[in-house]
């Protein structure tokens, strides 16, 4: 058996104006990293094994900030990285609307698809589940990768809410995945 934690990056500048982020690297801002560390705190009460972390930098100093606290070394893997958004990067809904119309989703933008980003986070998650059968690996991504691979590893669990920043979602393989916690921000409160 194998327990995965799956988390969310941190809050950033660009998550509070609601902009597109895909590849593009935004860091934490100082509420992210406050988040970040109440994260830190609550898995001390687990013994994790191992940190991955994509290569993006809001994902990758959530990871340094809970790696620190629980003394584990972070890797990263491209695999991790939030979904490709091509021309949309940067852009908010109204900006999107205002430069290609209300029509903008059925246009193609060079963005990323789903099978893409779930082909993605499988292939890193079969790696995990084979390489380190019987251990506790905490992985941070972001909403995207996060969301459309939980889609695919546990579909019989309602997966809609939304990702909150930092939220932590522990699934264990036993003879299929199975969700103890999902989507959990209670670090926040």
């Amino acid at each position: 058996m194998v327990i995965i934690g799956l988390v969310r990056h941190g809050i950033t500048d660009w998550n509070i104006e609601k902009r597109v982020q895909g590849h593009s690297d935004i860091p934490l801002n100082d509420t992210g990293r406050k988040q970040s560390c109440a994260l830190a705190k609550r898995l001390m009460n687990v013994k994790w094994e191992y940190i991955y972390s994509s290569d993006l930098s809001r994902a990758k100093e959530t990871a340094d900030i809970i790696g620190q606290s629980l003394g584990l070394t972070v890797k990263t893997d491209e695999r991790l990285r939030e979904m490709h958004c091509g021309e949309i990067e940067g852009t908010t809904l109204d900006e999107r609307i205002i430069k290609w119309g209300s029509t903008w989703e059925k246009l193609e933008l060079g963005i990323e698809n789903d099978e893409a980003i779930i082909d993605r986070g499988m292939s890193f998650i079969s790696d995990i589940s084979n390489s380190l059968t019987g251990k506790k690996v905490l992985i941070v991504s972001h909403g995207a990768l996060i969301g459309l691979t939980l889609k695919r590893l546990i579909p019989h669990v309602n997966t809609e809410d939304h990702l909150k920043n930092t939220s932590i979602t522990v699934l264990s393989l036993k003879s299929k995945w199975e969700c103890e916690i999902y989507n959990c921000a209670r670090h926040l409160q």
